[in-house]
């Protein structure tokens, strides 16, 4: 394969990444009751349904805290998309430490949203999405390890 190409196999699937993290935060953002989009597996945790939740006096409020956390979160995703973004762009993933810091950095990261998700939320809709994740950072391994005889 040519390097040309293999050099568009590793950052392309990063750059796709990021953009998923970005629309992700930005869902989170823009959604009026957010913890509704991932509702049967939060449903599923809790082992109870989000209208008895918050039928319960005491739980009045608890949609705004919700949001909130919801919100912070959207804008942490964002914010990790937007990193991940720069660094492919202003790195190009053109040297080996650039990859392999990126690389690495992506590993421990589907690993802890791996271990989250099959621990509280197996049913989530969200693993599909870290498969995807996966098979973009693996493709971009794959490519980066072929690339390395290129590198000077």
């Amino acid at each position: 394969m040519k390097p040309t190409t293999l050099h568009n196999l590793t950052w392309i699937p990063l750059m796709i990444v990021s953009f998923i993290a970005i629309v992700l935060g930005c869902a989170w953002l823009i959604s009026d009751t957010p913890w509704l989009l991932d509702k049967e597996a939060n449903e599923v945790l809790l082992q109870l349904t989000f209208d008895k939740l918050f039928a319960a006096e005491i739980n009045a409020h608890l949609p705004d805290y919700l949001t909130l956390v919801y919100r912070l979160f959207g804008w942490w995703v964002i914010t990790i998309g937007m990193l991940l973004g720069s660094f492919v762009q202003v790195t190009k993933m053109g040297t080996t430490l650039s990859r392999n810091t990126i690389h690495g950095v992506l590993i421990v990261m589907i690993i802890g949203f791996y271990s989250i998700e099959y621990t509280f939320i197996p049913s989530s809709p969200f693993v599909l999405l870290t498969h995807g994740i996966t098979l973009m950072t693996g493709l971009s391994i794959w490519a980066g390890n072929k690339l390395k005889r290129f590198d000077s």
